[in-house]
């Protein structure tokens, strides 16, 4: 049984065996999620992000995280730089992350609320897509003991939570 939790607060830092970025697909950690995520995990993270090189868009890599808590940081491609997140992007990418905490042992997992800041996808459809796709991977075999989506803003937590409960769970 795995554990779904809607948090307010801080991505950096939670101590969980891996967070997700909020990532475009040439892992530049620039400015919004990630460069938070950059500034709080030092030159470590992007170096091996550099050194990692693009992925497809809809894609995930992992690297370590620097001085962050978290064990890894998972690299979630909803968008191009510059570029907008799509809803079947988001899809794909939330699918690539869960298969990434999988292949790598993950039991606990943080996700933000990915392409809702600079990609600008809507909240409240971040929030349908995101719970469902991981609602549906922990129905099955999984090592995901928790899933904690930690929304930095009053808005977007409420927005998730809504969400989530209207899920009836």
């Amino acid at each position: 049984m795995t554990d779904i939790h809607i948090d307010q607060g801080d991505l950096t830092a939670y101590a969980v065996d891996a967070i997700v970025n909020a990532a475009n697909n040439d892992l530049t950690l620039g400015g919004g999620l990630a460069g938070a995520i950059r500034r709080a995990a030092g030159d470590e993270l992007r170096a091996e992000c550099d050194r990692h090189g693009s992925i497809a868009v809809g894609e995930a890599a992992i690297t370590g995280a620097g001085k962050l808590p978290a064990g890894y940081v998972i690299h979630q491609a909803s968008m191009r730089l510059g570029g907008r997140t799509t809803a079947e992007a988001l899809r794909s990418s939330t699918q690539a992350v869960l298969a990434l905490a999988e292949q790598n042992g993950v039991r606990t997992l943080a996700f933000p609320a990915t392409g809702t800041g600079i990609a600008g996808f809507d909240i409240r459809r971040c929030a349908e897509i995101m719970l469902h796709e991981v609602l549906e991977h922990v129905r099955g075999e999984t090592t995901l003991t928790d899933v904690y989506f930690v929304l930095h803003s009053e808005r977007d937590y409420r927005t998730f939570h809504e969400v989530y409960e209207s899920l009836g769970l």
